[in-house]
């Protein structure tokens, strides 16, 4: 078994600052380091795999914070700490520690489309077309509110 490592350790080890560290046991309750005298803290090996899991989700897979305490409370903090722990494993596990809600995010090579999913974005971009055209297709249209046109609607013509 692991010992227990204190803040400064802790924040050397995951590349996050102290103050950050702090910052998201305030706002994940779930996230409960033992605390001594005076205050010091000292994380447990389930707690640095939580923190690893967090950091993950908020910093490489884009998650905000409310997405964080969302797959928390729903997913659980097990969820979070297989993150967590496919961090420390490596990449081949990285696919299996992944829980279903938390969706995967593409590295290599571009996003696959379902049939439904291009559909969806081909009526976006029609309304988009709509909504270009309802505006005015000249650059004529670029003005400032003195009216006087732009400096980017000048450099278009």
């Amino acid at each position: 078994m692991e010992a227990f490592r204190n803040i400064g350790e802790v924040s050397a080890e995951l590349g996050v600052r102290k103050h950050v560290l702090r910052f998201w046991e305030a706002k994940f309750p779930q996230l409960k380091p033992m605390k001594r005298g005076g205050g010091r803290r000292y994380y447990r090996p389930a707690d640095i795999q939580l923190l690893r899991g967090i950091r993950h989700l908020l910093q490489t897979a884009g998650y905000t914070i409310k997405g964080v305490q969302k797959i928390l409370r729903e997913g659980g903090v097990e969820d979070v700490k297989k993150i967590g722990s496919s961090q420390d494993a490596g990449s081949e596990a990285k696919g299996r520690a992944r829980p279903s809600h938390v969706p995967v995010v593409a590295v290599d090579g571009p996003r696959q489309f379902s049939a439904a999913e291009i559909s969806a974005l081909r009526a976006i971009a029609a309304e988009l077309d709509t909504v270009r055209t309802m505006l005015g297709a000249g650059n004529a249209q670029h003005t400032d509110h003195a009216g006087r046109r732009s400096k980017r609607a000048a450099t278009r013509s």
